[in-house]
């Protein structure tokens, strides 16, 4: 885009510190939020006008370089932008750099808070190194004043999204792309502040008739002399009515970070927080020093109570509750990782407006605007670190986000434990004071490592396990995808919850486990909007998905939304909404059986006569935290929807605004932007305020238009700027080759019966002395391996329990529903211990061996190799 000459000039004075910022021709700088002049603090958001450019560049970090060609955008963005759903995906550097006037700063301080990098950030101000830091999905703050000058100052930021073998995650089956892909602010406190993400509250005791606050309070102290210093604390409750306000002195010591706890005042009769009611209390937080007031902060928070138990589940506030809910990745179509606050708000109500009233947080931390929303919604919230693995990565070479979970080679281990611990850290430390995270997650499946590094994969969940309960003792720990090792050395047992993925739900090991515990995963069906109007139980089909173990917590399909994925679409369309934010049959289904609302007529094809345009909201802010999502109907004469999927162009007549690929976004049935079932949808954001007009069409269909106003400190004019178009292509760059993986070890597995000490799990566990076994009485014994992913097949080995004569077929699906025969051997007349068969041409996710009843059916072992496919 380009930006026109355009002034502006703003004075704001605040503790002493004077700033000027000036728009000049090509430049314009973030307008001020929520600024408090007798605050002490004031925070600008930084998310505006920046320029980008995609590769590394020599000395970008120098303030004379010409960024003029440069590309102009604003934040949230990723490098991958436009993105829809590709397995593939750009890894390498960009560049940052953001053009900012300061006036003189006096002995104040001023900070950058990025609230997320992926994954490591390299910050420079005016070409001095101001800060570091490694780690894709948590917040970082760096302190810039001593690098400001007064007049013009260069903000350069190098990004790279490289995999590397010390950093977490080392595997993970969505999408890794690179950016400043969540918010920025630049923070002006006093000399005497709060530490970044330095204040925790929590109620150690509730009940209906009252609950203790307390407050921790963690200040720096910037000066060469000490500070006498007095914190008072004042809550609000969900009115904004002062009830309470206590305070205390404390001296701090020149130059050092000291913790002030403000312990046990009481609230009478509060308002407990809950999904049916999530009543959200506020804690103003202010320093003095003398009568002058030098810091305050608000924050939201919630009086509540939770309570894991093995043989009872979850209650909350003393009550039972059963977890219904859903695992979310954070990525939307067209803009991938780089969201709105505004989108996260979107995607929790979806889950919300189904029934559910829990989301995990699927395998990362999240932007801290999702727990916001899941506060302010009354969704409860597992909020997960990124220590997971990947099916197949005990069996690929290192260098790709499929390797081995934790490090093949022990140079490796001491730095990647520390980033693991690292991001866990950061992760509670900025998310600590929502009430409605009630757990934290240390992982996901970090068995699928390589076979010699579970011992220290075990070791490494042990001291996390123990890391939570010394940052945070209100909460529990959580081991996340639990359901191997099937052996010893069981990991479901580390922490205080176990969270089970997919056949963890009816392995008999894992049956009452003797520990607090949920299905953390169930479901994965893969679908095209719109799907089928069925719960998609899956693993929980045995159960339909009822609530009959007192033992067991809740349950979470996976999962909300279709999303990107290095493993492809067959494991990225397993939502039960779509990429695009357009919900399946399947959430139709759980609406109704949650919430009884009847599903709605669902279209059928017709004659297609006009377009709908519809946008969610008729405003939006300007500042990179709103959009508005836009939603196309195909209708016929008489304006009722049908099924008819032509193609689709929405194009800004006027005004300001932009989809992911510029002015215009062509939605087709045969293209990754898709129109399916007689709709499409995409977000809709602006930088600039003014009324903007959107125009639907679609040959020989009468045209639709909606107006959406976008507001904020800069309004658009006639040549305000010419948005950047990003015609769509697939990106096919892949930095790492496809290569054959194998699977079997720790995949999911389902049988027809299993004898008692002979579960289907023993026959895909890497351990050829356990073997499954059906049940004697069992007239047609069948065993599944579930690679959960699409693979083109080379070879299927089968390693029996004992050598003798076997009569078994062996079947591929890409459902597991649907089977097609690979091979016949139920006429065998063969004594054998091992099969190998090899396979052409032949693609699938699951492997099923069907055995002829007059068999003892049993397996000691059975590994698929085979290539990733798209």
């Amino acid at each position: 885009m380009k930006i026109s000459t355009f002034s502006f000039r703003f004075f704001f004075i605040a503790t002493g510190l004077y700033f000027l910022f000036a728009i000049a021709p090509d430049i314009c700088f973030a307008q001020v939020i929520a600024p408090n002049k007798n605050s002490g603090r004031t925070v600008l958001n930084f998310n505006r006008d920046w320029k980008f450019c995609l590769g590394d560049v020599a000395g970008a970090q120098k303030k004379g370089i010409d960024d003029s060609k440069w590309e102009s955008i604003g934040l949230p963005h990723s490098f991958s932008i436009p993105y829809f759903m590709s397995s593939d995906f750009y890894v390498g550097y960009g560049w940052y750099r953001k053009h900012f006037h300061i006036g003189h700063i006096s002995d104040n301080r001023v900070s950058l808070d990025f609230e997320g990098v992926f994954q490591q950030a390299e910050v420079f101000v005016n070409g001095k190194d101001v800060g570091r830091h490694t780690g894709g999905y948590t917040g970082f703050n760096l302190d810039i004043t001593n690098a400001l000058k007064p007049g013009d100052n260069i903000l350069s930021v190098r990004v790279n999204n490289v995999w590397k073998a010390d950093v977490a995650p080392r595997a993970g089956e969505h999408t890794f792309s690179g950016g400043i892909y969540r918010d920025v602010r630049l923070v002006i406190t006093a000399p005497v502040h709060f530490a970044p993400y330095g204040i925790f509250i929590s109620t150690p005791k509730v009940s209906p008739v009252s609950a203790t606050v307390n407050v921790q309070v963690e200040l720096k102290n910037t000066k060469s002399v000490s500070a006498r210093i007095r914190v008072r604390t004042t809550i609000l409750d969900p009115a904004r009515k002062r009830i309470l306000a206590f305070e205390k002195y404390h001296t701090l010591q020149p130059n050092s970070t000291d913790t002030v706890t403000q312990s046990d005042p009481v609230v009478r009769n509060p308002k407990l927080w809950s999904p049916d009611h999530p009543y959200l209390y506020t804690a103003v937080t202010t320093v003095y020093e003398g009568a002058k007031k030098i810091d305050e902060e608000r924050h939201a928070f919630g009086i509540r109570s939770i309570k894991w138990t093995a043989d009872s589940g979850f209650f909350l506030n003393g009550k039972h509750l059963y977890l219904k809910g859903a695992n979310v990745h954070q990525d939307h179509a067209g803009w991938g990782d780089a969201v709105t606050n505004t989108g996260f708000y979107r995607d929790v109500k979806m889950i919300r407006d189904a029934g559910f009233n829990f989301i995990r947080g699927s395998h990362y931390p999240h932007d801290p605007a999702f727990a916001d929303a899941c506060d302010k919604l009354g969704v409860l919230f597992w909020a997960e670190n990124n220590f997971w693995g990947i099916g197949g990565s005990d069996s690929t070479p290192e260098g790709y986000w499929n390797a081995s979970a934790y490090p093949t080679q022990t140079k490796d281990t001491a730095a990647f434990e520390a980033s693991v611990r690292q991001e866990l850290q950061e992760m509670i430390r900025i998310n600590r004071n929502h009430p409605s995270i009630i757990v934290w997650s240390i992982s996901n499946e970090p068995f699928f490592t390589a076979k010699h590094t579970i011992i220290p994969t075990r070791d490494l969940l042990k001291s996390l396990v123990g890391l939570v309960h010394r940052i945070d003792p209100t909460r529990p720990a959580a081991v996340g995808g639990a359901q191997r090792p099937l052996d010893s050395l069981r990991i479901d047992r580390i922490g205080d919850i176990a969270g089970y993925n997919g056949d963890g739900s009816s392995l008999a090991v894992f049956q009452d486990p003797g520990i607090a515990n949920l299905v953390a995963e169930y479901g994965s069906t893969t679908a095209d909007r719109p799907g089928k109007y069925e719960p998609g139980w899956g693993d929980l089909a045995k159960d339909n998905g009822e609530e009959k173990h007192a033992w067991r917590s809740g349950q979470a399909i996976w999962c909300g939304f279709d999303h990107g994925s290095i493993a492809g679409e067959a494991l990225g369309k397993m939502g039960i909404i779509d990429y695009f934010r357009l919900p399946k049959r399947s959430w139709y289904w759980y609406r109704n059986a949650y919430k009884g609302i009847p599903p709605p007529v669902w279209p059928k094809a017709g004659v297609p006569a006009k377009l709908r345009l519809e946008a969610d909201k008729k405003s939006a802010l300007t500042d990179g935290t709103d959009d508005v999502k836009l939603i196309v109907t195909v209708l016929d004469a008489n304006g009722i929807p049908i099924s008819n999927s032509p193609d689709i162009d929405l194009r800004v007549v006027s005004g300001p605004g932009e989809f992911p690929t510029g002015s215009s976004i062509h939605f087709s049935a045969k293209s990754d932007i898709r129109v399916a079932d007689g709709q499409a949808a995409i977000e809709y954001r602006s930088w600039f305020a003014g009324k903007s007009i959107v125009r639907a069409t679609s040959p020989g269909l009468e045209p639709a238009t909606v107006m959406v106003e976008f507001t904020g400190a800069y309004p658009y004019h006639k040549g305000t700027r010419e948005t950047v178009e990003k015609p769509y292509v697939r990106f096919t760059g892949r930095r790492a080759p496809v290569q054959v993986q194998v699977f079997g070890p720790n995949n999911p597995t389902f049988a027809s019966s299993s004898d008692k000490d002979h579960i289907s799990g023993y026959a895909a566990d890497g351990n050829e002395t356990s073997s499954w076994k059906a049940e004697r009485s069992d007239r047609n014994p069948w065993w599944i391996l579930d690679t959960e992913k699409k693979l083109d097949v080379i070879n299927i080995k089968v390693d029996f329990p004992t050598e003798a004569i076997y009569h078994y077929k062996i079947e591929i699906s890409n459902d597991m529903k649907n089977w097609r025969l690979l091979a016949d051997f139920s006429q065998n007349r063969k004594s054998e211990k091992v099969k190998e068969l090899d396979v052409k041409n032949e693609e699938g996710r699951a492997i099923r061996i069907v055995f002829d009843r007059n068999d003892i059916a049993g397996l000691a072992e059975v590994k698929i190799s085979g290539k990733v496919v798209d």
